[in-house]
């Protein structure tokens, strides 16, 4: 996620338990370092790896360019530009002349979470399958002539422009095959689909139908038109994709403190100075005219993609929060466990745990398995365990004392919840990722500069964080149910050369074997931890990047610089064909710097064509020799 910047005020003002002076103590601990034998991975999740593979490839420099920059040996094919067909009667890109009609079948902006899922269903193919994609947000200012900056666009949007820009948001799936060296996508196939801020989406769980949920287009409170700011995401057991809405608060106009939720919409991050003009266009947009209208957004969406008839869902049993990801691992007694974060300064790591088992012989069993169950927000104490909370209805202050009167207050005021069960505040979450062979979960923490020194506790050991960390933690006996786990910090990013950043990696590595800003991660075919980063730019001066880190041996925990985006962007979605000969790399926001303009962007990638704007693109990664990527 990048456009984080004026959400970058922590909206959490509640009392930060802290824990001093113990950075040390929770540093990765020699005997945690090794890695769990891979027999004891059996059944830990949907999927099992081959041992962890050392990266063979020569690392690249770290720089900053008008292209994208790759490993030597390797290709970089653009798959899928920002407009590009996605429905069969889609028109072809012409930027001169957008309309919301025309991006409503074409590839959306902002590329972000990427999935990969075999065609046919149930099979390993790395040839043929779905492309998934989430559509974060959109830059007017690379879109659209004659706008230079936010308060430009809250002026001069049109009606039309508004309506482009809400069906450039939201979801696209695609089918693709691979043909001799090259991917391309069936333009023609049944399959593929766009979601938009206008597509009906059913809502489920314990807050559907709850009066807060209810507005005047809905009255039953039970669906919703649209999902908005899609970061990262997650695949399901049973082959379906879940997909986080996160900064919703980007979207809404009118005075908060004047709305029935204003509370709720403070801790959400909501105030009178909106990114959107899209309030101008439609009550809903106006918290003020739409109370209810903003308690619809903040959910993990479920979509089967195998099913071009199936109706989305919205899961309000996994909370609303600022959702980075939402990854699944299966329990020792067969529940599921969905990992999720809370992309905000100061805020929360969350899981959810079904009440049911999976069923991996009846997929339809599966379809309500999100909608009961346990959400928990985590507690690191200093003595290296996590222990794991309940957000549950009369569970200590969650009663109507405090404003709770059922479980879907609870959810639709997750944050507040979770403030008053004294979770441990963090230096952003995003994406969290169960490595298949392990069951060990790692957690990415991309980042928190406003951290100070009497803030700073055990899992959050820099005050002044400008270069985010990756925290381990260790499921007992592979039970992802449990209350407690134990935890570690796997990574302390920032470049080693500097002693002031304070990073630690194990291993040795080179010059350029280190990363900073983590956001997203991938594990590989081979048992690699692949890592994609949102902020380098912000932090070194060079471009966001992706990374193979080795998960065993002697270079474990140690970045091995694989990619360079091109400068203004940052890379999102790694994702792999199951054979691992394809790595897809969503490549959002090129050009996005201070004074790039439609007119005169820092960079036109990818097409490189006077008049072109640079455009949010997937890339199809592969080798030269046709082998395992890396």
């Amino acid at each position: 996620m990048s456009e984080h910047d004026p959400d970058d005020f922590p909206s959490n003002s509640s009392d930060d338990p802290g824990f001093a002076n113990i950075v040390a103590e929770r540093l990765t601990r020699p005997t945690l370092l090794n890695g769990l034998p891979a027999s004891t991975a059996l059944g830990l999740l949907f999927g099992r790896a081959a041992p962890s593979r050392a990266a063979g490839f020569e690392e690249i420099a770290h720089g900053m360019g008008e292209s994208h920059h790759l490993a030597a040996g390797h290709h970089a094919q653009v798959l899928i530009r920002w407009g590009d067909k996605v429905l069969p009667d889609a028109p072809p890109f012409d930027p001169s002349k957008l309309t919301a009609a025309a991006q409503s079948k074409q590839w959306g902006y902002n590329n972000d979470f990427l999935a990969f899922l075999p065609l046919p269903r149930g099979s390993n193919a790395s040839d043929r399958g779905l492309l998934f994609a989430n559509h974060e947000f959109t830059n007017a200012e690379l879109m659209w002539p004659g706008i230079a900056s936010n308060a430009e666009k809250l002026e001069k949007l049109t009606e039309e422009q508004a309506a482009v820009e809400q069906a450039a948001h939201g979801l696209s799936i695609v089918e693709i095959r691979r043909e001799a060296d090259a991917w391309r996508v069936v333009e023609d196939s049944g399959l593929n689909r766009r979601f938009t801020a206008a597509t009906p989406f059913r809502i489920a769980g314990p807050a559907a139908g709850h009066p807060r949920m209810r507005t005047s287009g809905d009255p039953s409170g039970t669906e919703v038109r649209g999902t908005l700011n899609n970061c990262a995401g997650g695949l399901t057991p049973w082959g379906t994709v879940l997909s986080g809405e996160e900064n919703i608060n980007f979207y809404f106009g009118g005075d908060p403190k004047k709305s029935a939720e204003a509370r709720n919409l403070a801790r959400l991050g909501f105030t009178d100075k909106p990114r959107q003009p899209w309030f101008r266009f439609g009550d809903r947009w106006n918290v003020e005219k739409e109370p209810h209208e903003p308690n619809r957004f903040g959910w993990v969406v479920e979509i089967d993609p195998y099913d071009p008839a199936s109706v989305p869902v919205k899961h309000t049993a996994l909370g609303r929060i600022k959702h980075e990801g939402a990854t699944c691992a299966i329990s020792s007694d067969g529940r599921v466990a969905v990992y999720t974060g809370d992309d905000q300064r100061f805020e929360y790591v969350y899981k959810f745990v079904t009440r049911d088992r999976f069923d991996a012989t009846n997929r339809e069993a599966n379809r309500d398995l999100l909608d009961h169950g346990t959400l928990f927000v985590a507690r690191f104490e200093a003595d290296g365990t996590c222990k794991w909370l309940p957000l549950v209805h009369g569970t200590g202050p969650l009663t109507a004392a405090n404003g709770f009167n059922d479980q879907g207050d609870v959810l639709i005021e997750t944050r507040r919840a979770a403030d008053l069960l004294g979770a441990t505040k963090m230096d952003r979450p995003e994406d969290i990722e169960p490595d298949p062979r392990t069951g060990r979960v790692y957690v990415v923490l991309t980042n928190n500069s406003q951290r100070k020194p009497e803030q700073v506790d055990a899992a959050n050991p820099r005050a002044g964080n400008k270069w985010g960390q990756i925290l381990e933690l260790i499921p007992p006996d592979n039970d992802h149910a449990a209350l407690e786990f134990t935890w570690n910090i796997f990574m302390l990013a920032g470049n080693p050369a500097d002693p002031a950043q304070g990073a630690r990696y194990t291993g040795e590595g080179s010059p350029e074997s280190w990363l900073s800003s983590p956001d997203n991660l991938a594990f590989d075919p081979k048992g690699r931890l692949w890592v994609v980063t949102d902020g380098q730019g912000d932090s070194h001066g060079i471009a966001d990047s992706a990374y193979a880190v080795d998960m065993e041996g002697a270079a474990r925990g140690m970045p091995r610089l694989f990619f360079n985006a091109p400068r203004g962007a940052e890379v999102c979605g790694p994702c792999f064909t199951p054979d691992g000969s394809t790595l897809f790399l969503a490549v959002q926001h090129p050009g996005a710097e201070n004074g790039s303009t439609f007119e005169t962007p820092s960079t036109r990638w990818p097409d490189f064509r006077e008049g072109v704007p640079p455009r949010p693109s997937v890339l199809a990664i592969t080798r030269r020799d046709g082998g395992h990527v890396a």
